[in-house]
């Protein structure tokens, strides 16, 4: 993929050329002109290039928030029929939200989608995204911020499952339309698109030609991959992980370039916060100067306690504010943001925080253990360490049973303080029989990388997930990208 292929057939082409093969492409058609001219292309260049083994099937995801939609979706059914691209009909079921719909009719949008290809048997996912909304994200953010913007990113790992690439993300909108219109193929225009209560409705209508702005977003791009990078290092340097729940960072860590500690302190803040996104800009400057300080202390930000001492700077979860969940036999949630978890127990479990419940003790957690006496980084274990106690097979003789197992090369404090953000399970307010809590399984969740992870972060997210003792995320499937070999 390369942002020089403004072209719609040449950045079609060098697509499905970067591929690793054979591949199973779905696309995303909502029958507007952007992925109606995706599908398109690809099926023509697919059907011209057969020894690059790709095959295509389709879906369109129905909403259901406005009269016509279905009807919409049935023309985009008959098109796919008769270019012999399998094709399916995702309809929202359930009720919809009062607020936050568009952000609502996004993630049930993906949801469906990934369903989709899981039933195609489709290895990745595509969608029409131009560079028209390339330019409009763009100028929405700068709105919002003077720092420089990655925009949208042309490959975005969904539920560590489905990589969803863009691959017209560079062709203009006007080229596409002239393709079909070439093809003499028709296209459904979206009334909302011509909404002004919409905010990107609105900057479309302002923006003007501005060939500066793709320049723009090549610099952030490898801004931001380059700070993916030189943060991962950092990781490996300077970051150790203390039982699963306390974040340490070394003192030499703490002295390092100034944007690659805003990006690996503010992405670890939301890891261990439990939040979608890094804290603000201004957030972050508090965090960066409560640091540069360097007198010992604590501050709260972004529901992250920050403990300052001379052995370095120690992250966990603040105690308050974490809201219980209950799992019925059979379901699955995200609790805190902060750990997956599934029900695979026939009783069914409340999940709460150790500081809600002083009477339980943590549960075991995979990825998640004590430290050991003595432990330099609890993420790399050596094959001669020993086998360290589970979080939730304490002594019962031992007086801090519910403060986990503390190690001396640790502050006590900071220990007791992570652990009182620990995931405890009940059921009708007992502890779960041994046979129920070993059929629950909790496994640490990275809230602003696994649901959506695009490629600028995959690096450091990668590393990360090493850290945490996690499985790693599923590669690019990609051979190579712009030009080059991966």
């Amino acid at each position: 993929m390369s942002p020089e292929a403004a072209s719609p057939h040449a950045a079609i082409r060098q697509f499905l050329v970067s591929l690793q093969s054979p591949a199973r492409i779905l696309v995303a058609i909502s029958g507007g002109s952007d992925s109606t001219g995706l599908l398109l292309l690809l099926d023509e260049a697919v059907k011209a290039a057969p020894h690059l083994k790709v095959s295509l099937c389709a879906a369109t995801v129905d909403h259901g928030l406005r009269a016509g939609s279905a009807d919409e979706a049935q023309q985009v059914a008959a098109l796919c029929a008769s270019l012999g691209i399998p094709h399916i009909i995702a309809a929202w079921q359930g009720e919809k939200p009062k607020t936050g719909i568009m952000a609502a009719a996004r993630e049930a949008r993906y949801d469906l989608l990934a369903e989709s290809a899981e039933r195609f048997g489709a290895n990745l996912i595509v969608t029409g995204h131009t560079y028209d909304d390339q330019r409009e994200t763009l100028a929405m953010r700068g709105v919002r911020t003077e720092q420089l913007s990655s925009g949208i990113a042309d490959a975005v790992l969904f539920d560590r499952r489905f990589w969803i690439l863009r691959p017209l993300l560079f062709s203009s909108r006007a080229d596409i339309r002239s393709f079909l219109r070439e093809r003499r193929v028709a296209w459904i225009d979206d009334p909302s698109n011509e909404d002004v209560k919409y905010e990107r409705v609105r900057v479309r209508r302002q923006l003007s030609a501005d060939p500066a702005t793709e320049t723009d977003i090549l610099a952030a791009w490898k801004e931001r991959l380059a700070l993916s990078s030189a943060a991962a290092e950092w990781l490996d340097r300077y970051f150790r992980l203390q039982g699963g729940l306390l974040g340490q960072v070394l003192p030499d860590g703490l002295r390092q370039d100034h944007a690659v500690l805003a990006y690996a302190l503010g992405r670890l803040t939301a890891v261990f916060g439990g939040q979608a996104f890094a804290p603000g800009r201004v957030q972050m400057e508090r965090i960066l100067a409560f640091i540069a300080n360097t007198e010992p202390g604590r501050m709260t930000a972004g529901r992250v306690v920050f403990d300052l001492r001379r052995e370095g700077l120690y992250l966990a979860r603040e105690s308050r504010g974490i809201v219980p969940m209950i799992l019925q036999p059979g379901e699955a949630g995200v609790w805190d943001g902060r750990f997956e978890a599934v029900n695979g127990s026939g009783a069914t479990v409340r999940i709460e925080a150790q500081a809600t419940q002083r009477s339980l003790i943590p549960v075991l957690v995979t990825g998640i253990q004590p430290p050991r006496v003595g432990a330099v980084n609890d993420s790399t274990r050596g094959k001669e360490s020993p086998a360290p106690k589970d979080l939730g097979a304490l002594d019962s003789c031992d007086e801090h049973r519910n403060e986990g197992v503390w190690s001396s090369h640790l502050p006590k404090s900071a220990w007791k303080r992570a652990v009182a953000s620990a995931p405890v399970l009940s059921s009708d307010e007992t502890p779960l029989p041994p046979e129920s809590a070993g059929a629950i399984n909790l496994t640490p969740y990275f809230a602003p990388f696994d649901r959506f992870l695009t490629r600028f972060d995959f690096i450091f997210a990668d590393r990360l997930s090493a850290v945490f003792a996690m499985a790693p995320y599923a590669g690019l499937p990609f051979r190579s990208i712009d030009g080059k070999t991966i």
